[in-house]
C-alpha cells in the first residue's frame, strides 16, 4: 500500500490531480489485486473505474507495486492518457519493431491520429512514465521499441516526467 500512496503523492506534488477516498460518489476509481495484471481503461467510464494492479508477481509484467511508476502509469490511463508510443507521431522518434511484439500485447503499440490523442503541444517524451521500454512485451528477447537517435532511454519506472505533469495539468485546465 505504501507503494500505492507513493503514487497518490506523486500526482499531488507536480498535479493539480488530487485522489481522494471515496465518501458516495458515483464515479469513482477502485484498485484491485486480480490475477489480471498491471490495467486500466483510458479514461473515465462512469460508474466504477477498476485500476487492476496484481500482487503478487504475474508471469509477464512482475510486481505492480514494486516500483511507483507502474500504479501511477495505470492512473495516467484512467484519467485520460493513452501510450505515448501511441502518439500520431511517433514514428519520428521510434522504430515499433511488430514483429518482436507478443500477439496478444499488439494492441499497446498502436499509433492514435490526432484527434484521438493529443499531446497539448508538449515534446515526444522518451522518458514518460507512459512510455514502454526497449523490450516491453518481446517475444523473442529482441527490441520491440528502438528510440530515434538510437541509444535515448525509454521510458521510467520512478514517476511523473516534467511532461507529463504538464500534459495531465493542461487536461485539468490547472
Amino acid at each position: 500500500m505504501a507503494i500505492i500512496e507513493a503514487s497518490f503523492e506523486e500526482y499531488h506534488t507536480k498535479t493539480c490531480v488530487k485522489f481522494v477516498p471515496r465518501t458516495d460518489e458515483t464515479d469513482y476509481i477502485d484498485i484491485q489485486s486480480e490475477q489480471t495484471g498491471c490495467w486500466s481503461y483510458v479514461g473515465r467510464i462512469g460508474n466504477v473505474q477498476v485500476v487492476n494492479l496484481q500482487t503478487p508477481e504475474c508471469e509477464f509484467c512482475g510486481s505492480c507495486v514494486r516500483y511507483t511508476g507502474t500504479p501511477i502509469h495505470e492512473l495516467m490511463h484512467a484519467i485520460g492518457f493513452f501510450h505515448e508510443q501511441s502518439r500520431w507521431d511517433r514514428d519520428d522518434y521510434v522504430t515499433i519493431f511488430e514483429e518482436n511484439i507478443d500477439s496478444d500485447k499488439l494492441n499497446n503499440f498502436d499509433k492514435y491520429e490526432e484527434d484521438r490523442i493529443t499531446a497539448f503541444g508538449q515534446p515526444y517524451d522518451w522518458g514518460s512514465v507512459m512510455h514502454y521500454s526497449e523490450y516491453a512485451f518481446s517475444n523473442n528477447g529482441e527490441p520491440t521499441i528502438v528510440s530515434k537517435p538510437e541509444g535515448t532511454p525509454l521510458g521510467n519506472d520512478e514517476g511523473l516526467t516534467d511532461v507529463d505533469a504538464a500534459k495531465i495539468n493542461a487536461m485539468y485546465n490547472c
